[in-house]
Formats: structure tokens, C-alpha cells, sequence
């Protein structure tokens, strides 16, 4: 989104904030409520020719997602192992004959 404001009402230009990061976000129903929002209040979008709106996340992306959420998860996973072991206490000192 650009710095210049795409309109003087506040209301619409935080709809269309909140659009736009519903947008790069792939939240297309969310995106929906929104644009019926700006239609009550009687905003219309500006042609932007043959410009394609933002896509969701990408494959690769998504796999990137997939695989850095199986690396958090099994991080979780050891922790929480780990904190489960018993605690060894203190081991008993040989007593030293003197």
C-alpha cells in the first residue's frame, strides 16, 4: 500500500488496511467482508488495469511454513520430554575414612 492516502474518510482508509493485510494473507472470506463493508459506505476500488490482485502464499512458501512448523513442534516436543524426566536429585557423597 502506498503512503498516500486513497481516501479522506478514516473509516475507509482502515477498511482498506485491514483488507490489504487480510489480502497478502490469503484470508479470501475475510477479504469478502471487508470489500461488503466498503461497498455500504459507498467506496469504489480504483481501476488498476490489468494488475492481478496479491495471490495467497505460494507453494513453496507453504512449505516453507509446513516444514518450520514440524521444526517448532518437535522442538516443543523434546522440551516438554525433557522437562517430564524425573529430577536425579543429589547423588550420594562416598564418605571418605579418615
Amino acid at each position: 500500500m502506498s503512503d498516500t492516502p486513497q481516501t479522506d474518510d478514516p473509516m475507509i482508509a482502515a477498511l482498506l488496511r485491514e483488507r490489504e493485510g487480510y489480502s497478502r494473507r490469503g484470508m479470501d472470506q475475510r477479504v469478502a467482508a471487508v470489500d461488503e463493508q466498503l461497498r455500504m459506505r459507498g467506496y469504489k476500488a480504483p481501476r488498476r488495469g490489468t494488475q492481478k490482485p496479491p495471490a495467497g502464499k505460494s507453494d513453496a512458501e507453504k512449505e516453507a511454513a509446513e516444514k518450520a512448523a514440524a521444526e517448532k513442534a518437535a522442538a516443543e516436543k523434546a522440551a516438554a520430554e525433557q522437562r517430564a524426566e524425573q529430577p536425579k536429585g543429589r547423588q550420594q557423597q562416598a564418605k571418605s575414612e579418615t
